[in-house]
């Protein structure tokens, strides 16, 4: 009897783990194709980090290159990247359509100035996390940078 519970449980536990796998779909260093803004469709996103935190979930954080952002403070008056979002999974997932590479290669230290940045402000309650699509974000940062409220 005993043996038979320990198989069940073995077995319970295979395919639980199994199910696990699901959880893992980003990984730090891949790029992905997502739903982008018009004109910006080669467009791609990268993963530089995934952090879990106990109040909010699962964070990760990206960025973004082959936008066509107005920006009055770059010499071409275009900006065609961001250094670092942070977005809830939840939102990552209605944003991305498809793998375009799976380097799974670390970001090295200059990616990761931002991130560095936004944990210290994170940690001392003046900064957040995105729950909208990479789309909407890339059009706030670009209404911000053009307002002068934010600059890149």
């Amino acid at each position: 009897m005993i043996k038979s519970h320990a198989l069940v449980a073995t077995i319970l536990l295979f395919f639980l783990g199994c199910t696990k796998k699901d959880d893992m779909k980003y990984s730090v260093g891949q790029e992905w194709k997502y739903k982008t803004r018009q004109g910006e469709e080669n467009s791609s996103l990268k993963i530089l980090k995934i952090e879990e935190y106990p109040t909010g979930g699962k964070v990760i954080h990206i960025s973004m290159k082959g936008l066509k952002m107005k920006n009055p403070h770059h010499p071409e008056g275009i900006a065609d990247k961001i250094s670092h979002v942070p977005i809830t999974e939840d939102a990552l997932d209605k944003s991305v359509i498809s793998i375009k590479h799976d380097s799974r290669k670390t970001p090295d230290s200059t990616e990761l100035d931002g991130y560095y940045y936004w944990k210290k402000e994170f940690d001392k309650g003046n900064a957040g996390v995105f729950s909208i699509p990479v789309s909407e974000i890339v059009s706030l940062m670009e209404e911000s940078i053009v307002s002068g409220d934010f600059t890149e």
